[in-house]
């Protein structure tokens, strides 16, 4: 090993980092244990020279940078730069960069074509993006990402402020468990699900479901507006003195606060609210 990355395998001992998140907050025990001998020095950390998902992504992360900075108009300033939390000195994020201007966290990756989704991509980097947003002190992050299929995606994930205090119990858990030499156990945090913007445009014409619901829905319409039209003009019928008011077939009732409901009024069974 060249000693630029001896020295920085050791030094990533030192701290709990964004891709280290991701473990930490997974469910897979046996990477947790790897990452805990890791952190305390009884194992090298893996070799990824050997893994070609990992070296694509190495690969392309200087062409996803200049292909956002191209399609968005937005420039990247410290890449690949490592930050320390003020205050937890055991926390660090190195950053593929941040967004001048709103200082948003830039992550570039690189994934697969099949059976990708938006909401999977941004659930499967949530740990390590609430965490690199967490040591910056940024509001919200981007995830630029390139799939073997040439297609090139952008999702922006906003800082969850309960999340990251979860996460931050629980690195500080592991952490200690470091220091102490107690192998940690899985700490079971749902992934929040992730809020992404809503740009797409579908055709649902070939949903049966869609169809059904669709005919139902242009079929009471008309009906619906009339009905809603109906209770607003007998709400203002009703005397503002009055508890209650009956006739022809409907009791309206005023509510302490002042709400008016309805009911049908029938001879037999029972009262059946108007909504």
């Amino acid at each position: 090993m060249p000693s630029e990355l001896l020295a920085d395998s050791i030094s990533r001992r030192c701290f709990v980092g964004g891709s280290d998140a991701r473990i930490i907050m997974g469910v897979n025990e046996n990477n947790l244990l790897r990452l805990w001998k890791e952190k305390r020095g009884e194992i090298a950390p893996a070799d990824l020279k050997g893994d070609l998902l990992v070296q694509m992504g190495i690969a392309t992360e200087n062409l996803n940078l200049k292909w956002y900075q191209m399609k968005t108009g937005h420039v990247i300033t410290d890449a690949q730069r490592r930050i320390f939390h003020p205050v937890h000195r055991w926390m660090a994020a190195t950053i593929d960069g941040r967004i001048q201007g709103t200082q948003a966290i830039f992550e570039a990756k690189f994934m697969l074509p099949w059976n990708f989704s938006e909401e999977a991509a941004a659930e499967k980097h949530m740990a390590q993006l609430q965490h690199n947003m967490w040591v910056v002190a940024a509001r919200s992050a981007v995830l630029s990402i390139i799939t073997g299929g040439a297609q090139w995606v952008e999702i922006k994930i906003n800082a969850d402020p309960l999340y990251q205090h979860l996460l931050l119990t629980a690195e500080r858990k592991f952490w200690r468990c470091v220091q102490s030499g107690e192998p940690p156990v899985l700490f079971n945090v749902e992934t929040p699900r992730p809020r992404l913007a809503a740009v797409k445009v579908v055709d649902m014409s070939t949903s049966n479901h869609w169809a059904e619901l669709a005919a139902t829905y242009l079929r009471t319409r008309a009906a619906h507006g009339e009905h809603e039209t109906a209770k607003a003009d007998l709400k203002k019928l009703m005397p503002e003195d009055a508890k209650e008011a009956t006739g022809h077939g409907i009791k309206a009732k005023r509510s302490k606060s002042g709400a008016i409901s309805f009911e049908t009024e029938v001879t037999e069974g029972f009262d059946a609210p108007v909504q």
